[in-house]
């Protein structure tokens, strides 16, 4: 560690931009939160968003920090943290979230941090600096959180569709209209719980390595409001290029759909959170969608734009990793 080296400048400096990347979180994910409310014309997108940034907002009391504990001392050694690591890992991740949402692409924010974190601690250290269970469990659920989101989206779709299979279609869309209200707002809730936990800890490891707090001690109340504020901020701001691709791209969706696929991703997110696990609020929603699309009939799913946001996240890790470690070149050598 380097506390000695950090100066209480350099520290606000760190602090603000990582809330500048929490911010840009909720502006790149707000579509996982309300593409499907917005596409459905349940909302209109000034409403959506005030909706989705409220429940990012009251997370805070929901969650405890699994997430943030995992983020912070569980994914490289505390040991090799200094400012520039952190600097790396955040300019990485804030760089690939500027580049995917310029594309329109879906990415995932949180791998685009942990892939920061990754590139900036190798370039340091080696491979060796890496937690391997940290890193094989984020790595993993990858996979398989837009699997559970599929699974459940359809799953959900399914059952409503044979409970409901003798109501009329208008009376449907009446009820799940309404419905849609809460499986948005549980959705947002897990959004919130999951990703703004990963910028808390983030300044927690930040604030260990400059010797400000202990490595026992706990988050202070301070970082955990901002960090919330912040996402739901950007969450306010919105990300309407992503939104375009998540509600109406990948597959046609009416009330009933946008209520199972936020209520299956919202499910996968929560259970996620309680696992201290990071996990992608962009996978899991664009897996839930695609069940969703899937469970009304195959090719109601435009599987050339889903094939696309794969290789989005398949490159997410790696790209930001090798930004993070050039970021982190350049800032111990010329900072």
């Amino acid at each position: 560690m380097a506390s000695a080296s950090i100066s209480f400048e350099m520290i606000v400096f760190l602090i603000a931009v990582a809330l500048i990347f929490d911010f840009m979180n909720g502006f790149h994910d707000a579509a996982n939160s309300i593409a499907t409310i917005v596409s459905t014309g349940v909302l209109k997108p000034q409403y959506a968003v005030i909706w989705a940034a409220f429940f990012n907002v009251v997370a805070i009391f929901i969650f405890q920090l699994t997430v943030a504990a995992t983020v912070g001392k569980g994914t490289i050694d505390p040991a090799v943290v200094d400012h520039f690591v952190i600097l790396g890992a955040l300019i990485g991740a804030i760089c690939w979230n500027v580049i995917t949402w310029y594309y329109g692409i879906p990415s995932s924010s949180s791998h685009a941090l942990i892939g920061g974190l990754i590139g900036a601690a190798v370039a340091k250290a080696g491979v060796g600096s890496l937690i391997a269970s940290g890193v094989t469990k984020t790595v993993v659920f990858i996979f398989v959180s837009p699997f559970l989101g599929f699974l459940l989206g359809s799953m959900m779709m399914v059952l409503v569709a044979w409970t409901l299979r003798r109501t009329s279609p208008r009376k449907v869309d009446r009820w799940f209209r309404r419905l849609q209200l809460l499986s948005a707002s549980f959705y947002s809730l897990g959004h919130g719980g999951n990703d703004a936990q990963k910028t808390i800890g983030i300044i927690w490891m930040l604030l260990i390595s400059a010797g400000t707090i202990g490595a026992k001690d706990p988050v202070p109340v301070w970082v955990i409001a901002s960090c919330y504020v912040a996402i739901g901020l950007g969450t306010m701001f919105g990300g309407w290029r992503i939104v375009k691709t998540m509600g109406q791209k990948i597959t046609k969706l009416k009330p009933v759909g946008g209520f199972c696929a936020e209520t299956g991703g919202a499910v996968t997110l929560f259970a996620a959170t309680a696992l201290g696990i990071p996990v992608s609020t962009t996978h899991t929603i664009t897996g839930a969608i695609i069940g969703v699309g899937a469970a009304k009939k195959l090719s109601a799913v435009r599987w050339g734009v889903a094939g696309g946001i794969v290789w989005a996240w398949i490159l997410t890790i790696p790209c930001s990793a090798f930004i993070a470690a050039v970021a982190w070149w350049f800032a111990q050598r010329y900072l």
